[in-house]
């Protein structure tokens, strides 16, 4: 059997089955941040918690935040701690003192450096609380199961106003099998 560690998932999309019912992932989209041979971790894209707003967490920051300015919900691991992804003005694939790259147009921003150092290289950003974890094997092994299907992120991913239906979207660009899963309906037993 072919690891997904064959080609590292750093970069992609996680889009839960519908047969993923954890309500924590349940029709979630997950951009992958880091993934090697000692696990994964990656961000849920489309939960905002639009009762938090980003400038009462990281004011040094809030230049950069990209609307809706509130946090978002980025998984069940460490909720009461922050992860940022930014969006690189000119690509890039080297590490920065204030970040480490994800893709040549992405970076996971390390919010306790000074916002100021960032300027200039920036154009968006986005605060999560919390992220989502897998240990070695791990996520290997739920894809296998087939709770996720792995895709490519598009450049607009991230950075959804409303991201209520992006679930549905990404399922409906992709080709074959994968996108009529998009019309699956919330309820099977309703069908």
């Amino acid at each position: 059997m072919t690891s997904v560690l064959d080609a590292p998932l750093t970069g992609r999309l996680l889009v839960a089955s519908p047969d993923l019912l954890d309500p924590n992932f349940r029709r979630a989209v997950v951009l992958v941040v880091e993934h090697s041979a000692d696990g994964a971790l990656g961000v849920v894209l489309d939960r905002p918690i639009p009762e938090l707003d980003a400038i009462d967490v990281l004011p040094e920051w809030i230049g950069f935040v990209v609307e809706p300015r509130v946090l978002f919900d980025g998984g069940p691991v460490q909720q009461d701690g922050a992860i940022g992804i930014g969006r690189l003005q000119h690509p890039c694939v080297e590490p920065t003192p204030w970040g480490v790259p994800i893709d040549h147009r992405l970076v996971r921003v390390d919010l306790s450096a000074p916002g100021d150092r960032a300027r200039g290289a920036l154009s968006g950003l986005r605060i999560y609380a919390g992220y989502a974890g897998w240990s070695a094997g791990q996520l290997d092994a739920e894809i296998a199961r087939g709770d996720w299907f792995v895709v490519d992120a598009e450049p607009g991913d991230p950075w959804r106003d409303g991201c209520a239906d992006l679930w549905r979207e990404v399922l409906e660009r992709q080709d074959g099998r994968l996108a009529l899963f998009a019309r699956f309906p919330d309820d099977p037993s309703a069908n």
